[in-house]
């Protein structure tokens, strides 16, 4: 132990929580109900070697439940923990064991490797003394981008450069994302949602792929370890604070180029488990503040990995809205999305609550007001919300299965989903209310949990079997149609159906009110081979594969041109919802949709308020060639067709100085879309 001769220590103040820097020295606090004992830890930075341990005193270095200290002398490139001990009874006192080194929920970085899949030492997290902030924000200031004109693009920081096809000097890594730019704004995203970014340890699932014998990842990232902490390893290096700088950095870039950065955070859990995980920082603090626990001391699980967060308890709580703030003002984050949000709905001991404080806390925070609070209203414990998260307010958005299962139903050519997939055309008003807006709908077809696009059109089962847990994971249940044949086919009319379905997919989430979500990787039509719970595989399965856009050069003019027409025109990103004036609907006859008839043909009518245009959009999920007429124009008003699914590339989607149509009615293939514009004469 080299000891540090020169510091001095000090009563310091128990606020804030975690570190700070002050002219006298750097303040430490940190929250334990339960210990008896704190010492503080400093190591080298750069060795790990130790330096000294400082004992809080709890006399004079305690105040309430909070252990503090003020600490004079401390020098450059230092790292830290704490040793806690719990003297009186067993309450949790298995989780205080003085070998352990417990991280401060509060760092802002960590001491860990910046290697990616790094199993040489056992994870063993510190926190980093980040010296005060220098970055230059060069005056970026909040989007605040309109809900109703977001078009989000889901993310992993990793997969998105991670493949050498990406030709980026900085592959799987924040600065990578810088260099991918350009084609984010080709593509017409204007936010990225990504994946799991708060420190969480890829190494700590051991099992091996039956297939390849390949070492399995927790890729995902869906186990935290720090909520504060940018991840290290996606990072180009290990240098102090640099994981802080590069994310800034690729925050600012995307800023400057009209792009919104949204979090996937994750505080329905973290990575310490249950009773026989591992102890890193809130078990080894205060594990009945933290976690929702029963009346014998055991773990909840209401996440489905292994623990709960106990986001109604008051400490726990101004955490999560301390974390959230520091991302906001520090990171300048522009939104989050909840993973599992309704264990927010719980309370101490599970059970829920009609009016959980942390949702309204979150939802009346001052410094988060103009911030995107997305929540996915489920959990692994049966409690469903949608609809129903924050009923009184507007304040969420909501990513909404029944929109997606709703338009899987009748995009494969199910009967009796015409009505329900109308609804979710319009935002789904049935679920949020006619008085609230259709941007509380975050709209998808895809995301990371799932078939991609394309595997959607080219399985009807699920294939984990890489994941080793013998396909026993992911959910059963898909929605999907293979066309005719399952997985890789030579057969040109069942490649030809399913490139119609994934344009007619994407047709249908590009014309629906609401936010649309597309999936990294379904412009050009990636596919993992039917695995539906990629979570743990770190290669091609879930890596951008660039040379594919190349490949599919036609499917990605087609999803990213109707990407920029959506944008185009704000009939088909609303803020209210549609009333009987914006809209007329349509069968094979015009203003007769058969609403109670047993078919698998729709179409509608959008009418700009402001009369300068109309769109006609029809679907058609027969199986068979139908015949549909179209609306008749007034003057020299005339239809003019903007895409057809049907069409081979590039008439799938066709430029609007083409021209008008003369006939009255139009032939529509099986499972087939149409979409035209007419423009009125001023």
């Amino acid at each position: 132990m080299h000891m540090l001769e020169s510091y001095r220590l000090e009563p310091g103040s128990p606020a804030p929580f975690g570190v700070s820097h002050t002219p006298e020295g750097v303040n430490f606090a940190l929250y334990s109900k339960y210990a008896s004992e704190v010492i503080l830890c400093l190591f080298n930075y750069d060795t790990l070697d130790p330096i000294c341990e400082i004992p809080f005193d709890i006399n004079s270095n305690k105040t309430g439940d909070v252990w503090h200290g003020l600490i004079h002398g401390i020098p450059e490139r230092v790292c830290y923990g704490y040793r806690l001990k719990k003297s009186k009874g067993k309450l949790y006192k298995r989780y205080f064991n003085q070998e352990h080194i417990i991280l401060d929920p509060y760092a802002k970085a960590l001491k860990t490797s910046s290697t990616w899949g790094d199993r040489e030492f056992p994870y063993s997290p510190l926190g980093a003394l980040q010296p005060p902030d220098e970055f230059d924000w060069e005056g970026d200031k909040p989007l605040n981008i309109p809900l109703n004109e977001l078009v989000v693009y889901e993310m992993h920081v990793r997969g998105f450069t991670c493949d050498s096809s990406s030709q980026v000097q900085h592959n799987g890594t924040y600065l990578g994302i810088i260099e991918k730019i350009p084609h984010l704004v080709d593509l017409g995203v204007n936010a990225i949602e990504l994946l799991p970014i708060f420190e969480f340890n890829e190494c700590e699932y051991n099992r091996f792929n039956p297939i390849s014998g390949k070492q399995l990842q927790n890729y995902w990232g869906y186990s935290t370890v720090n909520f504060f902490s940018p991840m290290n390893r996606y990072a180009t290096g290990n240098d102090l604070g640099q994981a802080l700088k590069e994310f800034k950095q690729m925050v600012k870039e995307l800023h400057k180029n009209g792009i919104e950065v949204i979090l996937d955070v994750v505080f329905n859990h973290t990575a310490e488990g249950n009773e026989e995980g591992p102890i890193y920082s809130f078990k080894g603090i205060d594990c009945g503040s933290y976690y929702i626990v029963d009346q014998k001391y055991k773990h909840q699980n209401f996440s489905g990995c292994g623990n709960t967060f106990n986001c109604n308890h008051p400490v726990v709580r101004e955490f999560i809205k301390s974390c959230l703030q520091y991302w906001v003002t520090e990171m300048h984050v522009d939104g989050f999305r909840f993973d599992l949000a309704t264990v927010f709905m719980r309370g101490n001991h599970g059970e829920p609550l009609s009016k959980p404080p942390i949702i309204d806390g979150l939802s009346e925070d001052p410094i988060l007001a103009n911030t995107k609070l997305i929540a996915e209203p489920w959990d692994a414990g049966g409690l469903y919300s949608l609809g129903g998260f924050s009923p009184d307010t507007n304040r969420w958005s909501e990513w909404n299965d029944k929109y997606r299962d709703s338009v899987r139903r009748f995009i494969k050519g199910d009967r009796g989903e015409k009505r329900s997939f109308a609804i979710r055309l319009c935002g789904s008003d049935d679920v949020f209310n006619h008085d609230r807006s259709p941007t509380r709908s975050v709209n998808f077809i895809t995301s990371h949990d799932g078939f991609t696009l394309s595997d959607l059109v080219s399985y009807n089962t699920k294939d984990n079997t890489s994941n080793s847990e013998n396909d026993q994971d992911g959910h059963p249940h898909n929605i999907s149609w293979n066309c005719g044949e399952e997985g890789h086919t030579d057969n040109v009319e069942v490649i030809a159906l399913r490139e119609r379905q994934k344009r007619n997919f994407h047709l249908a989430l590009m014309v629906s009110q609401g936010i649309p979500m597309l999936l990294m990787g379904d412009e050009y039509g990636h596919t993992r081979y039917g695995n539906n719970n990629s979570w743990c595989q770190d290669s091609e399965l879930n890596w951008f594969l660039w040379d594919s856009i190349n490949t599919n050069s036609g499917f990605y003019r087609f999803y990213k041109e109707l990407i920029h027409f959506r944008k185009r025109h704000p009939i088909l990103h609303r803020d209210n919802y549609l009333s009987e004036e914006d809209v007329d609907w349509h069968g094979t006859i015009p203003f007769q949709p058969n609403w109670e008839g047993d078919t698998q043909f729709i179409a509608y009518t959008l009418k700009d308020t402001n009369s300068e245009y109309q769109l006609y959009i029809a679907f058609s999920m027969h199986h068979q060639e139908i015949e549909c007429q179209i609306p008749e124009t007034e003057g020299e008003q005339q239809w003019k067709m903007i895409v057809n699914t049907s069409n081979p590339v590039p008439e799938d989607y066709i430029d609007e100085a083409h021209a008008p149509i003369v006939s009255k009615s139009i032939k529509m293939q099986a499972h087939s879309a149409i979409l035209l514009k007419q423009i009125i004469p001023k």
